[in-house]
């Protein structure tokens, strides 16, 4: 067999993997907060009273706590690492969510946001403001190609990103919380409002790292080009 047919053949198997490694970690990223979403509306009391709604925040966040250490396990299991940010992230979730499930109290496991936003926001922006990008450690093999000067813009605009969402997280929580039998649409704010604008931030960046040398394949493209 030719070695440009060996080439094009495993390009299908390579790109068909990395659709299926992002698809893994959407579910890892998003799948803990589905499961504390369904287990809340399950012990949810069907005539809203402070008990039962705290009951139910409970079983939720204990469900919480269990998926985020189940998809700890998935991501090194299916992707073969696991990232800083998600191992940040289900420290957290197991702090705030065993001091929520101690104290009885949702007000822990609704800030758990907030600090993750403002923690990365302003890691991100203190290196910024020294010179070191460092979202590049984390995100370098999504974006390939990207020069210096691009990774810096980069980790300043999610840096103000991150800030932004945790001053939102704050501002929803404050009006959405168990104390006003708004809970529930706090949770659902993590669907319809954070993801939504994260994908809409993320798409709004890719202008200017192609300024900055994002690889896009073009490269294979040429080079299939002259080969053939």
């Amino acid at each position: 067999m030719a070695e440009g047919e060996t080439e094009t053949q495993s390009k299908p198997k390579s790109e068909a993997k990395k659709a299926g490694s992002g698809w893994i970690s959407v579910a890892v990223d998003y799948g803990p907060l589905l499961v504390f979403l369904g287990v809340y509306r399950y012990y949810a009391p069907s005539d809203p009273n402070p008990a039962g709604e705290i009951l139910a925040i409970i079983y939720g966040t204990g469900a919480f706590m269990l998926a985020a250490i189940t998809a700890l396990l998935v991501s090194k299991w299916r992707l073969g690492k696991i990232s800083p940010m998600l191992w940040f992230s289900t420290i957290l979730i197991i702090g705030f969510g065993a001091l929520t499930i101690f104290f009885g109290d949702p007000t822990f496991v609704q800030i758990k946001p907030t600090i993750i936003y403002a923690g990365m926001g302003g890691a991100l922006l203190i290196g910024f403001f020294l010179g070191r990008a460092l979202l590049q450690i984390l995100l370098e093999a999504a974006f390939e190609g990207v020069d210096e000067a691009g990774w810096l813009k980069l980790s300043r605009n999610w840096g103000v990103f991150f800030l932004a969402l945790a001053a939102l997280n704050e501002m929803i929580r404050f009006n959405f919380n168990a104390d006003n039998g708004g809970f529930e649409t706090w949770l659902w704010a993590k669907f319809w409002v954070f993801m939504p604008l994260s994908f809409i931030f993320t798409f709004s960046q890719i202008p200017m790292l192609l300024k900055h040398g994002l690889d896009v394949g073009q490269d294979d493209e040429e080079a299939d080009e002259g080969s053939a």
